[in-house]
C-alpha cells in the first residue's frame, strides 16, 4: 500500500471524531472583541490545549504576551537532523451579527448539504483540526519537529503578535511555517496563496462649519459636510472604477483569473451593478490596490432634522498590493485626501492600521513538497492564488524568522463566508486538507 493510500485511509477513519472536536470547538463563542467577554476566548484555549495533551504532546502550554489574549504553543521536539515546521492557527472569531441573518445558531455548528455552519467553523477553527488531524493521521511516523502556535486574537489585528514572537522567540523556532488561515481555489481544487494584499487605513474629518444651522436658512451658497464629504469619497476612483491615487504600486497579474459569473455568485453582487476596474478580475482583487468606504459618522435616517450637518467622519480602507510600502502608501492616501478638499472644506486625515503586503518564493523546497501533497490529496494540481485580504502577521513571521520557509494554506473555499453570516467548512474539503497536510509533513522528513 502506498503512503497515500494509507494516510488517506486513515484520515476517513479519524474524520468523524475530528468533526466532533470541531463542532465543540464551534459551539465555545471564542471572539476576542473588546466588547465580548473574554472568558469564553480562555475555555477555548484550554479546550485546544487538552485535546493536544491527548494526542501525547507534554509541552503544551497557554502562553500571553503584554496583554495579548491566551495563545496555545504545543512542542513535540526534532529528532537528530531533522527540521521543526511550524503550524500556525488561530481560535479566535470574529463577532457574530445580526443573529436574524443567521439560518442556523452561529454558536451551535450545524450540517446541511455537505458544509458545517457555524463562526469559526470555516475561520479559523477548521485550521486547527487541519493540524490536529495531521498529526493524528502520522502519529509515531512525524518523524519531524512540530510546533503549533494556536494564536488568540487574529481576529482583532494580532497587536501583540510581534511582542509574542519576540518573548517566545526561540519555542517558536522553526525552519519552516504552515499558515492554515487562507483558502482554496475552489471546491475540489486546491491552492496555495503566495501574495496577499496589505492594509492601510484611516478616519478622515470633513468640517465646513462651526456649528450646524438650518438648511433652509443657509443651504444654497453653504454646502453641508455629508455632501462635501461624498465629493472627496468620489476622488478615489477614476471613471472606470480603479484607483485614482497617485504614486501606489501595481503588481504583475496573476496567471489565473476569475470567471465574473462566479464572482458575482460567490459576492452576491446585484445583477445590475457593474464591476469596477479594469484588467483581468484576479489582478483587481490581488495585485491592484483597492478602497473602500467602510463607515461614515452621520445622523441616522431616523433622527434626521432639517440641519446643515458640520462635520462628517469617514473610515477608508485600502488594500495595498504586493511590493508596496504601507507607509508610502498611507501617505500617499493622506496627500489625496487633503489635495481633494472639496469647497475648500477642512480636511483632517487620522492615521489607522499599516499592515504589509506578502509576495511568496515560488520555487522553494517546502512549496514544492506542498504542491506534491495537494496534487495527491486532491488528485489535480494546485494553483497559485492571490487573497485580496491582508495577513499582516505573515510579514511579522518573516522579519523575526527570515530563514524560514512560509506557505499559506487554507481550508476555506469562495462559498465558505468567513467573517459573515452563515460562514461554514466544506467537510469532504475539510478531510482533504487533514490528508494534504499529513502528507506534506510527511514530505519534509529528510
Amino acid at each position: 500500500m502506498s503512503q497515500h493510500q494509507q494516510y488517506s485511509e486513515r484520515v476517513q477513519e479519524l474524520f468523524p471524531a475530528l468533526r466532533a472536536d470541531l463542532e465543540s470547538l464551534v459551539r465555545i463563542p471564542s471572539v476576542s472583541a473588546d466588547a465580548f467577554d473574554q472568558v469564553h476566548l480562555q475555555r477555548s484555549a484550554e479546550a485546544i490545549a487538552q485535546l493536544l495533551r491527548a494526542e501525547g504532546i507534554e509541552d503544551v502550554q497557554i502562553l500571553t504576551a503584554g496583554e495579548s489574549r491566551p495563545a496555545i504553543v504545543a512542542r513535540i521536539p526534532a529528532p537528530e537532523g531533522q527540521p521543526t515546521v511550524l503550524l500556525y492557527a488561530h481560535h479566535d472569531v470574529r463577532p457574530p451579527g445580526d443573529p436574524a441573518t443567521w439560518e442556523t445558531d452561529p454558536f451551535e455548528p450545524t450540517e446541511k448539504n455537505g458544509r458545517l455552519f457555524g463562526r469559526g467553523a470555516a475561520d479559523d477553527k477548521a485550521g486547527v483540526i487541519a493540524h490536529l488531524g495531521a498529526l493524528r493521521t502520522l502519529g509515531s511516523d512525524l518523524g519531524i519537529g512540530v510546533t503549533l502556535f494556536i494564536e488568540g486574537e487574529e481576529e482583532i489585528g494580532s497587536p501583540y503578535f510581534v511582542d509574542f514572537l519576540e518573548k517566545y522567540k526561540e519555542q517558536l523556532r522553526a525552519d519552516a511555517i504552515v499558515v492554515a488561515d487562507s483558502a482554496n481555489w475552489k471546491v475540489g481544487v486546491p491552492a496555495l496563496t503566495t501574495s496577499l494584499r496589505g492594509l492601510v487605513d484611516c478616519v478622515v474629518d470633513v468640517q465646513v462649519l462651526t456649528h450646524a444651522v438650518h438648511s433652509g436658512m443657509f443651504g444654497g451658497p453653504v454646502l453641508d459636510a455629508l455632501t462635501l464629504m461624498s465629493r472627496l469619497i468620489s476622488t478615489l476612483h477614476d471613471d472606470s472604477g480603479d484607483v485614482a491615487v497617485a504614486g501606489l504600486v501595481h503588481a504583475p497579474d496573476p496567471t489565473v483569473d476569475y470567471d465574473e459569473a462566479d464572482l458575482r455568485a460567490d459576492a452576491g453582487v446585484l445583477d445590475s451593478v457593474q464591476l469596477a476596474g479594469t484588467g483581468p478580475l484576479t489582478s483587481r482583487l490581488w495585485t491592484k490596490p483597492a478602497i473602500s468606504v467602510i463607515g461614515i459618522d452621520a445622523p441616522t435616517v431616523a433622527l434626521s432634522s432639517n440641519t446643515m450637518t458640520p462635520k462628517a467622519s469617514a473610515k477608508i480602507s485600502m488594500r495595498i498590493a504586493p511590493g508596496q510600502d504601507p507607509a508610502a502608501a498611507y501617505e500617499a492616501l493622506a496627500r489625496h485626501l487633503e489635495e481633494n478638499a472639496p469647497f475648500g472644506a477642512k480636511v483632517t486625515v487620522h492615521k489607522g492600521e499599516l499592515g504589509k503586503p506578502f509576495l511568496a518564493p515560488e520555487n522553494t523546497p517546502a512549496m514544492h513538497a506542498a504542491r506534491d501533497a495537494f496534487a495527491q490529496a486532491w488528485g489535480v494540481e494546485p494553483v497559485d492564488i492571490g487573497i485580496g485580504g491582508s495577513i499582516p502577521f505573515i510579514a511579522d513571521l518573516l522579519e523575526v524568522f527570515p530563514a524560514a520557509e512560509i506557505l499559506v494554506t487554507g481550508v476555506e473555499d469562495p462559498d465558505s463566508r468567513a467573517h459573515g453570516a452563515n460562514e461554514s467548512v466544506h467537510l469532504e474539503e475539510l478531510q482533504k486538507v487533514v490528508l494534504a497536510e499529513a502528507l506534506l509533513l510527511a514530505g519534509m522528513k529528510r
